[in-house]
């Protein structure tokens, strides 16, 4: 990818486009990569964005999360260029410039993705399967590591991303209204906003055992082939030990984001308001967190228990 974009000088969209607008981005590194990836590729397949048929066919053929990840790559770049390309603006060029920014505009909006609608049936774990899934964890350096994964993803509700980039510098302790100091998790979310996460005493002990083996750093560790401590684990790895256990209490397809699932769904059934729900999982609002829930969705009493099936 070139780093001088042909755009702010001759003003005509180039397929050359200027990744460093994704790298200034205030997003998690994996979602950068994540976009990175989706140019690239764009890019491989001889594609011109500024070609608004030719990116439309070719976002067509994506699957909703590839196109999404596209489309919010183009948004980032397209938003640094449009800057460029006005600042650039003369008496003389205006005419061009106001081309380029509707050529922009198109590219903008050439991608699209389908929101679903209505209500989708998630997954969620019972308060048995949350005992007996992390009481499986083996007693060993490796078991310990899985423990302390588990444990954060239910216990504190975090997203991968969140997790893999959590250091010991992030475990905090703050005082309660009793003056009894609670540990708390200083957690950096998507959009870069920042929010602190109390978590359970027993939760709690497990990271000061987990720190005492590891000494800190990152919280989430690798395991090398002789199982000795690596650098933080990466999102693929963590899909993997809960798919691993997963496996283990007959829930076949569990992902990482069904534990950040139950940890709202246990916490809203045990009377947490919705509202402090919304904020210690980082939605941008309770509507979000409502959609987690399946609010409208009474699984206790269904019309179809008063269907006098043979």
């Amino acid at each position: 990818m070139h780093k001088d974009n042909p755009m702010t000088t001759s003003l005509i969209p180039s397929p050359a486009l200027d990744l460093t607008a994704i790298d200034r981005a205030a997003l998690q590194p994996s979602t950068k990569a994540k976009y990175k990836r989706e140019i690239e590729a764009m890019h491989a397949a001889g594609v011109n964005p500024a070609d608004h048929a030719a990116l439309q066919a070719y976002a067509d053929g994506l699957k909703s999360s590839r196109k999404q990840f596209l489309k919010s790559a183009l948004r980032l770049m397209v938003q640094g260029i449009e800057q460029e390309v006005k600042a650039g603006a003369t008496p003389q060029n205006l005419k061009q410039t106001q081309a380029a920014l509707l050529r922009l505009e198109a590219m903008r909006s050439a991608v699209t993705v389908q929101q679903h609608k209505g209500t989708k049936a998630h997954t969620w774990l019972s308060q048995a399967q949350v005992k007996l899934m992390t009481s499986l964890c083996p007693d060993t350096l490796e078991g310990k590591r899985d423990y302390i994964v588990l444990g954060l993803l239910l216990g504190a509700g975090l997203r991968r991303e969140e997790l893999v980039t959590l250091t010991f510098e992030n475990v905090k302790q703050q005082p309660t209204k009793g003056g009894k100091m609670r540990t708390v998790l200083e957690v950096t979310g998507k959009g870069a906003k920042s929010r602190v996460i109390p978590i359970s005493d027993k939760l709690a002990a497990h990271l000061q055992e987990w720190r005492n083996i590891v000494g800190g750093g990152y919280i989430a560790r690798s395991l090398g082939m002789k199982k000795e401590l690596g650098d933080s684990l990466s999102a693929v790895a963590v899909f993997e030990i809960v798919r691993k256990y997963g496996w283990l209490i007959g829930m076949y397809e569990l992902a990482p984001h069904d534990l950040r699932r139950t940890y709202a769904q246990l916490g809203y059934e045990a009377g947490v308001p919705i509202t402090q729900l919304s904020t210690l999982l980082g939605h941008a609002n309770v509507a979000t967190t409502q959609r987690y829930l399946n609010l409208a969705l009474d699984l206790e009493s269904t019309a179809s228990d008063f269907i006098p099936l043979a």
